[in-house]
């Protein structure tokens, strides 16, 4: 079930799975278990169901069978936009647990409903290839490789494997919960389709995944503190595809008319939040501000030169450190 390319990620590295004790977690670690792979557990309780406390029992049960270490973060109570702040939460836990312990990768337990129900949505809001290509299964994130080993394999086929192994999991009942629009493509929509088209929907998400490849190039965005920044890739539909990732991962999406407006402006604020600058050699992301900053002239003098986009001035001015590091790629140009 597991493929062997990305099995070969795996090997010998340290790995992170984000665990819930639901279906393809659990599916996930026992394909990993017996493929020899090693790797250790994430899981957030919400304490938002009466069940969570069974699933926490269960992860740290399997963990310890397994010789791994179960890591927990017991949240505080979401009052609102439980779906987005619940995200926020368990990925800002990941991404602290791998910088600290040093993890290679994180393994998350997406499969091909995850990303057809996604697809679809995206459709129908209006959305680009790329943008319907949707998840990877490995994706270069700046401190580890993002890695969903199952995104090619239906749930039905997860929960066969579980049944046949008689392997315990979890259900959990807000899945059926058809008010969160996630679920309802995915009963009124999605699931319908894959039941019916299952061989063909894998076979074009192979190639789309080949479609994506040669579209959109490969980018590599780095970032100091708050501030981001890439080589131009001179193809428009590259850039704002990076743009897009990063800002993302800034918990801001980008809306269709900042997308277009992306293709022709050099410099962009998005949301009041961030502001793009994109020049023949760069692509700046930076916090925006519009609080109006009273700067020396020396600086003032420094940024002519320079030939810096006035709107990046107020960040620079106020975080000298990063300043000084991109001074640096202005003055080799």
């Amino acid at each position: 079930m597991l493929e062997n390319s990305t099995l070969s990620e795996l090997k010998d590295k340290k790995n992170l799975l984000a665990f819930s004790a639901g279906v393809d977690s659990t599916a996930l670690f026992f394909l990993l278990t017996q493929h020899n792979i090693k790797f250790d557990i994430a899981i957030v309780n919400y304490g938002s169901r009466k069940q969570s406390q069974d699933e926490v029992a269960y992860a740290k049960e399997l963990a310890k069978q397994h010789n791994s270490t179960c890591h927990l973060l017991d949240a505080q109570k979401i009052d609102t936009n439980f779906e987005s702040n619940a995200r926020e939460i368990r990925y800002d836990f990941f991404e602290e647990l791998i910088k600290e312990h040093r993890y290679d990768n994180l393994l998350t337990a997406h499969h091909l409903g995850d990303r057809f129900e996604w697809m679809l949505m995206q459709f129908c809001k209006g959305a680009g290839c790329a943008e319907l290509a949707g998840m990877k299964t490995i994706e270069l994130r700046e401190n580890y490789k993002l890695i969903r080993p199952l995104l090619h394999v239906d749930k039905n086929e997860l929960l066969e494997y579980l049944n046949t192994n008689d392997i315990k999991y979890f259900e959990d009942k807000s899945n059926l919960d058809e008010g969160i629009k996630r679920n309802s493509f995915r009963h009124k929509y999605s699931n319908p389709l894959l039941k019916e088209h299952l061989d063909g929907i894998k076979k074009s998400f192979k190639y789309i995944d080949e479609d994506r490849d040669a579209l959109i190039g490969d980018i590599k965005v780095k970032s100091i503190d708050n501030f981001a920044y890439f080589n131009n890739s001179n193809n428009v539909r590259s850039n704002i595809y990076a743009i897009d990732k990063y800002l993302k991962s800034q918990k801001y999406m980008l809306t269709s008319n900042e997308r277009e407006l992306l293709k022709t402006k050099e410099t962009l604020v998005v949301g009041r939040k961030f502001v793009v600058v994109q020049n023949s050699d760069f692509v700046f992301i930076a916090p925006f501000s519009s609080q109006k900053i009273n700067m020396t002239k020396e600086f003032k003098e420094q940024m002519r030169i320079l030939k810096i986009e006035p709107k990046l001035r107020p960040y620079f001015y106020e975080n000298r450190e990063v300043f000084q590091k991109i001074k640096e790629l202005f003055t080799a140009i």
